[in-house]
């Protein structure tokens, strides 16, 4: 008879499927117990614990006194949201004029950038009034998607 085929192992290892509350199936360990953290894993330094010690080492400066401790706050960045408008041609081609003008200045500028700065300068109107008219002066355009043509 022929021997049995004998399979090389891979380089990959097994990985066991995991249930909703964090165990390996078969685990027999219950939700309860996996919402509170052991000694061991609370020991365990995690990449974030270990990231935020290096930072905290590095701002410190070497003359300092170790009774003066150096702090970084960070400003928590604002979300952004993602948003479409229709607007004309001829205003589209504006905004990429005056992207034109930027670059001529030496300043790369985003169309979104454009449009907020736009926005700092209506906000910054010295009167309600020149606001209002800037905002008759725009054109009313139907909202939605164009027609295919």
């Amino acid at each position: 008879m022929s021997e049995p085929s004998v399979r090389k192992p891979t380089k990959k290892a097994f990985h066991f499927p995991k249930n909703a509350n964090g165990h390996a199936k078969g685990d027999g360990g219950s939700a309860e117990e996996a919402k509170t953290p052991t000694a061991e894993a609370a020991a365990k330094p995690t990449p974030t614990k270990i990231a935020k010690q290096k930072r905290e080492v590095a701002v410190e400066p070497a003359s300092a006194a170790p009774t003066a401790e150096v702090k970084v706050k960070h400003a928590k960045k604002e979300k952004v949201v993602r948003d479409s408008f229709t607007m004309p041609k001829s205003d589209y081609e504006k905004i990429a004029a005056l992207k034109q003008k930027c670059l001529d200045a030496g300043v790369s500028v985003k169309k979104s950038e454009l449009l907020r700065a736009g926005l700092l300068l209506l906000d910054s109107a010295p009167t309600p009034e020149s606001l209002l008219a800037a905002v008759s002066a725009v054109e009313t355009v139907k909202t939605g998607r164009p027609a295919k043509s």
